[in-house]
């Protein structure tokens, strides 16, 4: 991978120093030029042009005269910047500040107005405007890169002078890309070369406004590294919590705790993340209450006034924040969501000055620079963000535009003595597109960077040593073993491992839908209990209780709606639970006393009966769980405030052949458990969805049997079972009406004869039960006791479907079976995975995870990694502290077509 050689700074400089001036593109390369100055000179040596002009450091100009507009028109603050930027960049192409005027589209009141002021402004655009170089100025002159500066800069350029280029013509090989998994990979990587040390002699290159940015700063600061040329004015932490502030003040009362939790912690409030999904307004929390009450008055309050009150709570002076509110005339002005919504703006849209240490790491932005003067440059990302947007105006020439950003960025690509390009390959499961730039430069034809030469890296190990091997634990560390399991870690687990994973490591914030449902639950034990209490007052002062604890998740206008659901969904347990009571007790222990319930606290009313609220955990078959109710011995209970699933739908979540992408396998686990009970018994456990008919109740027109899905249990084989004269008698007077037909005119000992002479089928499918030699025996053998009739043909399909319904809706013995060895292999993977012998894999059972039904979705990364990848696990990638020349053993050639590494979606 060659591109046109540029010439180093030391070569430069020799060709350079005998010239009185020199006139350079950007600062970066005057001031590496000056550093090497060898010689006494009077006045400036190596200068921008705009430097030279204004005889000061660069400034902002489009902010100072957006300043100036603002405080001089009634212009709108959007509309100011948009025109402040077109006649700042015309007069940079066109060489005056009234140019713009010539363009009939751009001719209006507005940019009239902005030209008078700006115009009439000292701005480095003016000085420039007014400036030549001449004999006085210097005898000799020379111009490096002149092909980049703009017609502006170039015309202050003297008749005579010497233009040097700053490329050789030669070929510069440009080193292999080190592709890494992701950009914290990255990071990691270049921290463990960077030292307190050697941190004067570090570039590094980036996007500013991309992750690598707030990355790379993070990890210096832990590393207590010292760096510049990063954060600037809105990156400061007190400075984004003011303006969130503000917003807080006219956000209104749905603002939830989440949103606000950056600037609580500026405020030094902890809020636990139990309240994360709750409304501000609303939770019970002292660490909430300065911020709720400051919101409360905020209507009193000035720009000014919140400032004080800011830097009274956290001890911290914004001195400079304060200097920008008067130069906005804001700070007098009260509080408004407008007002508030131009300081947001003001500060996305410009970059305030602030005073800066010019130590340790250099930062550079890659769109900014084109030349970095230390030994060692890291370029981070190389991707499509660091392209720049050419201005689509008609004063800009975009082939000289594009001209000049392909010599800034090829000279940038060459800074340093030593260059590294650290790369991802994909990200979000898609390539990672190359900064389109290198389509000019590059005759290999690619697509992302594998597609180039390249040197893959796996996953970083940080230690204290050489930067990436691994460092052994003093005392080794026996991972807890897992013996059992819940039906709920079960889904997770068989969805995706690595989020079941996370999801034991990762706080999770309450959410309204836990609230209600525990809420729910706990009335429904306490009715079984005290079924006499509960009678409709008592339901009346329920749901007010109800409103009251759950009414930080709502917003007003929905507790109307949620008081209507709530009285229908406690009727409707209610009404259940008088037409059902749980009958025969005694063959149960007491309950186990295994967590508290609300109403019973709320009402002083124990609660203590032995069918509710039961927990079990059974070493053997490795599960465990929370019955709701035990309504018989024979049926169990769960209550529901989600919507219905119908029986085969549970069973075909539950599939342990086919994997379903909504794994729920609570009705297996507690028939699997409950089956140890109750032996050889038919057992049901019923799903009551308590809201399922909640349309129907306010309509007048509900149905108990609506709520109820019932999974059944049959303690024989399912050939056992379908050769049963109750199943018979079943096809004969319960099935559809040719299935009916056929088999009335059929005998018992006809039926027999099918399973005589053939095993049936363990399927679900009826077509193929049907195609398989027991559904062919049986048809044949119809056939032969009824007549080749059509519908009889038809009445033996019906039949199979029949059949096969007895599994869709149901389990036998078999079936529990396989479950039981299923938890025993998903809990040997599991614990072959917490004993570190291998990750947590993303993909679940049913293969990619249904994100529906990932809680921890920010911290999955995809890892397609070839078997080769993964061998070299271990293996020491990139740079050692030292002399950063390490490399990987393997390198990778673009013709060997590299799968993409993990990465962060």
């Amino acid at each position: 991978m060659t591109v046109t050689q540029s010439k180093s700074i030391d070569r430069l400089y020799r060709e350079v120093a005998a010239y009185d001036l020199v006139v350079v593109p950007d600062s970066p390369l005057a001031d590496a030029l000056n550093r090497r100055l060898e010689r006494p000179h009077f006045g400036p040596f190596a200068i921008t042009p705009r430097r030279l002009a204004t005889r000061r450091r660069e400034t902002a100009e489009d902010r100072t005269a957006f300043l100036e507009v603002i405080d001089e028109t009634d212009l709108r603050w959007k509309e100011t910047s948009y025109t402040v930027g077109n006649v700042l960049q015309c007069w940079e192409y066109r060489g005056s500040a009234d140019a713009i005027l010539e363009y009939e589209t751009f001719e209006t009141p507005a940019t009239r107005a902005v030209v008078e002021i700006v115009d009439s402004l000292q701005t480095s655009s003016r000085l420039l405007t007014e400036y030549r170089i001449d004999d006085r100025t210097a005898e000799s002159v020379a111009v490096v890169g002149e092909r980049q500066l703009t017609n502006l800069e170039r015309s202050i350029l003297p008749d005579e002078y010497d233009s040097i280029d700053r490329f050789t013509g030669d070929a510069f090989e440009i080193s292999p890309f080190r592709i890494f998994e992701s950009s914290a990979a990255i990071v990691d990587a270049v921290l463990d070369t960077v030292t307190h040390d050697n941190a004067e002699e570090i570039g590094i290159v980036l996007d500013g406004s991309s992750e690598y940015s707030p990355l790379v700063e993070s990890a210096l600061e832990a590393a207590d590294i010292p760096y510049y040329g990063g954060p600037g004015f809105t990156d400061d932490r007190d400075h984004r919590a003011f303006v969130q502030l503000l917003r807080c003040t006219t956000a209104g009362s749905d603002t939830r705790v989440r949103s606000v939790k950056p600037l609580l912690s500026c405020l030094g409030a902890t809020v636990p993340v139990e309240h994360d999904e709750k409304r501000l307004a609303e939770i019970d929390d002292p660490e909430t209450d300065w911020l709720r009450e400051f919101i409360a008055r905020a209507d009193s309050l000035t720009f000014a006034d919140a400032l004080c009150a800011y830097e009274d709570r956290t001890g911290r002076t914004l001195e400079a924040f304060r200097d920008e509110l008067q130069a906005l005339g804001l700070l007098e002005e009260p509080i408004t969501a407008a007002a508030t919504d131009r300081l947001a703006f003001y500060l996305e849209t410009y970059e305030v000055p602030i005073d800066r240490e010019n130590e340790g790491v250099l930062l550079a932005d890659a769109k900014s620079a084109s030349f970095v003067d230390r030994p060692v440059v890291f370029y981070l990302g190389l991707d499509e963000s660091w392209t720049h947007d050419s201005p689509k105006r008609p004063w800009v020439d975009r082939d000289e535009e594009y001209d000049r950003n392909i010599d800034g960025f090829q000279s940038l690509l060459q800074s340093g003595v030593e260059q590294y390009y650290l790369v991802q390959d994909t990200a979000g499961g898609s390539p990672v597109t190359p900064c389109l730039y290198f389509e000019a430069l590059l005759e290999d034809e690619f697509e992302r960077f594998s597609d180039l030469e390249s040197i893959r890296h796996t996953r970083a190990r940080r230690t204290t040593g050489d930067g990436f091997g691994t460092e052994p634990l003093s005392d080794a560390v026996e991972p807890e073993h897992v013996g059992t399991i819940s039906q709920s870690s079960l889904n997770a687990y068989a969805n995706s491992p690595r989020d079941y994973f996370f999801g034991r490591l990762v706080e999770t914030a309450d959410r309204d839908y836990f609230a209600e449902g525990n809420l729910f639950h706990d009335f429904a034990e306490f009715v079984v209990n005290h079924p006499e209490f509960v009678d409709d007052e008592r339901i009346s002062e329920v749901v007010d209780v109800m409103i009251e604890e759950t009414r930080a998740f709502h917003r007003r206008v929905d507790l109307p709606t949620r008081r209507t659901r709530y009285r229908i969904g406690l009727e409707t347990i209610r009404e259940y639970l008088e037409e059902n009571p749980p009958s025969e007790p005694t063959f149960l222990t007491p309950s186990s006393g295994r967590g508290t319930n609300f109403f019973a606290e709320y009402f002083d009313r124990a609660v203590d009966s032995p069918v509710t609220e039961r927990w079990f955990e059974d070493e053997e078959i490795r599960l465990k769980g929370k019955i709701d109710m035990i309504q018989s011995p024979t049926t169990l209970v769960d209550f529901k405030s989600g919507n219905k699933n119908s029986a085969s739908r549970v069973t075909k979540h539950a599939s342990i052949d086919e994997p379903s992408d909504k794994p729920n396998f609570q009705a297996l686990c507690y028939l699997a458990y409950w089956r140890r009970q109750r032996p050889d018994e038919r057992l049901e456990f019923t799903f009551f969805h308590f809201l399922e008919t909640i349309d129907d109740v306010v309509a007048g027109d509900a149905s108990l049997e609506d709520c109820l899905t019932t999974v059944t249990y049959n303690p024989v084989a399912f050939d056992e079972f379908v050769q049963s004269r109750a199943v018979f008698d079943e096809l004969r007077e319960d099935a559809a009406n040719d299935c009916n037909k056929t088999f009335s005119k059929s005998s018992y000992e006809a039926y027999l004869t099918a399973f005589d002479a053939h095993d049936v089928p363990r399927t679900r499918d009826a077509d193929e039960m049907a195609d398989s030699p027991f559904g062919e025996a049986l048809v044949e053998r119809m056939v032969d006791d009824v007549g080749d009739y059509k519908y009889v043909k038809n009445g033996c399909l019906q039949a199979f479907r029949h059949l096969c319904g007895y599994r869709t809706e149901g389990y036998f013995v078999a079936d529990l079976d396989e479950f039981e060895r299923f938890v025993d292999d998903q809990l040997a993977a599991l614990n072959r995975y917490r004993r570190g012998e291998s990750r947590f894999p993303i993909d679940g059972r049913a293969g990619e995870p249904n994100y529906r039904y990932v809680d921890n979705r920010d911290l999955l990364l995809t890892e397609p990694r070839s078997a080769r990848d993964r061998s070299r696990e271990d293996s020491p990638p990139v740079v050692t502290e030292e002399a950063l020349e390490t490399e990987d053993p393997e390198r990778t050639e673009p013709s060997e077509g590299n799968e993409g590494a993990e990465v962060s979606r």
